[in-house]
């Protein structure tokens, strides 16, 4: 009887470990018969759903990365976006090293006129490395007192040393002085400057931005104005009928200061004498300027 007992237990035990399997099919409401039957148990149930989900995961994947329909999604960048930021990039390197160019080619300008071995390209990225910025409170006391000083000195006639890093003169865009007939050419040794012929009481304007260093009559060349611009450049208009600036007036490029005239003891007749002088040598205007 205790053996009975022993084997139905087990019998039981067997049946409530045994798996369980599940069955779905699809049959027809009227006819009864089945078109699809799928048998299957827990286990197997759950791996399908996983795998159905790490499928689907896997082509929304592929289609976005792969198919244009990534553009689709908002904040995703286009080749467009793409290819415009690159090309900036590429012309923004390219204008720094435009800027390098132009900062050596300045330098080296100012150092031959000044009589010193010009720099090379490695010495003004070195340089910039270098620099260091002062942070002892007292030292930038005294340097700005210093670059005060200096500037109020160099400021009168608008002269710092913010001109040493101007474009040279070839790069500059100068301002016709008045319209008319170029009466005579300039002559380095014999007419270091040129004559325009042009209507009594035409306005005479400013070549370039400045400040007026000279306004006064003077018995051979009558009322004469000089005008000290930016790049070591000296402008100066002779033989005017009325000054319109005065001595430290600052003018701009096109302003008029003058009305053209016939003063003066060297003149025989309405014109403007124009000179141009750049780094203390008197240089042909029409090189530079068009009449």
């Amino acid at each position: 009887m205790a053996l009975n007992n022993k084997h139905n237990n087990k019998s039981k035990e067997h049946k409530e470990h045994k798996v369980r399997n599940f069955r779905l099919a699809l049959i027809d409401d009227q006819t009864h018969e089945q078109f699809l039957t799928l048998h299957f148990s827990r286990a197997s149930f759950l791996v399908a759903i996983v795998s159905v989900v790490v499928i689907f995961s896997a082509a929304i994947f592929a289609i976005v990365a792969y198919t244009p329909v990534r553009v689709f999604i908002p904040g995703y960048p286009d080749e467009g976006s793409k290819r415009a930021a690159i090309q900036n990039a590429i012309k923004v390197d390219s204008l720094e090293n435009e800027i390098y160019k132009w900062e050596l080619y300045s330098e080296n300008l100012r150092r031959t006129v000044e009589g010193r071995e010009p720099l090379k390209i490695d010495s003004i990225i070195n340089a910039r490395k270098a620099e260091v910025v002062p942070t002892d409170a007292t030292a930038l006391q005294k340097q700005d007192s210093l670059l005060r000083q200096q500037v109020k000195q160099e400021e009168q006639f608008e002269i710092s040393s913010r001109a040493k890093r101007a474009l040279p003169i070839e790069g500059m865009h100068f301002f016709t002085p008045v319209k008319g007939v170029i009466s005579q050419g300039y002559d380095p040794d014999f007419h270091p400057y040129i004559d325009i012929t042009a209507p009594s009481g035409s306005v005479v304007k400013a070549v370039l931005d400045g400040t007026v260093i000279s306004a006064q009559w003077n018995e051979e060349t009558g009322n004469s104005i000089q005008i000290q611009h930016s790049g070591d450049i000296v402008s100066i208009y002779r033989h005017n009928e009325k000054l319109l600036k005065k001595t430290g007036d600052k003018v701009t490029a096109g302003t008029p200061i003058a009305l053209l005239g016939n003063t003066g003891t060297t003149t025989t007749g309405p014109h403007l004498h124009f000179e141009l002088w750049h780094n203390g040598q008197s240089i042909d205007p029409t090189s530079y300027i068009s009449f």
